[in-house]
């Protein structure tokens, strides 16, 4: 692969699995170092070692506030600068209206908005102009679908930030933009508290109702956030990219 990301420095959230991951093995396969976040030291430990050598890691958990503000110190031990950010840390839950609980609530916006935002504003110090920040939106922000009302709230909430973030970003050179992933395999239903013959039948009642007939792969989500942070997308900001296999689209 032509090392279109030699020499730069790329910093991801959530990059132990799923489009995380396959991302980061993307840019490092790309020339770029890359340094990525999770929640625990055994998961951050093993992408790091498949990763390989010009990868880095860091415990860090994006809902919880400590964690992000110590981020800045923790990143200028490897680095003074960061080349592209992408905002990818999060997971889903779903319940019912009636089912749904303090707790479901802010531990979903505690992760995907809290922790989208102020881990961008905590390290906007260290991106330079010509820089990108990426964030992780949903196709289910478009839809109605039931059990998913926090979920999509929280996704709409990102979404939104593509478009202030960008305003307030073009002074200063930074350009901003985000992905929005359709159905796609990872392990976002492992925090769902369905058993795994659950996450089963529900992947397939979901495949028929898909134009492809397959949930996506992560590394098509991964060459779509290289693209977003490469020369090629210059003049793209403040956009959102589906990358959903026309589901969004194609009835």
């Amino acid at each position: 692969m032509m090392q279109q990301f030699k020499g730069k420095v790329v910093f991801i959230t959530g990059g132990t699995n799923g489009m995380g991951f396959a991302t980061a093995q993307a840019f490092t396969e790309a020339g770029a170092r890359v340094i990525i976040t999770g929640r625990s030291e055994q998961t951050v430990n093993k992408a790091v070692a498949a990763l390989g050598p010009s990868a880095t890691g860091i415990v860090s958990d994006a809902g919880k506030m400590t964690d992000i503000l110590a981020l800045p110190a923790q990143l200028r031990q490897y680095t003074d600068r960061i080349d592209v950010l992408f905002a990818n840390a999060g997971y889903g839950k779903f319940a019912s209206i009636e089912q749904v609980n303090e707790a479901h609530f802010d531990e979903l916006f505690n992760i995907l908005v809290k922790g989208t935002f102020f881990t961008v504003q905590q390290l906007l110090p260290l991106l330079a102009s010509g820089s990108s920040i990426i964030l992780n939106t949903s196709f289910v922000t478009a839809f109605g679908i039931p059990y998913f009302s926090v979920y999509t709230a929280a996704k709409a909430a990102v979404q939104s930030f593509i478009k202030t973030f960008s305003m307030e970003c073009t002074a200063k050179g930074i350009r901003v933009n985000g992905i929005s992933p359709g159905y796609i395999r990872t392990n976002i239903f492992n925090n769902t508290g369905l058993t795994a013959e659950e996450i089963a039948g529900t992947i397939d009642s979901v495949i028929p109702t898909l134009p492809y007939k397959r949930f996506g792969e992560p590394w098509e989500i991964a060459k779509t956030v290289l693209f977003l942070a490469s020369p090629d997308a210059g003049y793209i900001h403040g956009a959102e990219i589906l990358v959903d296999g026309g589901l969004s689209n194609v009835k």
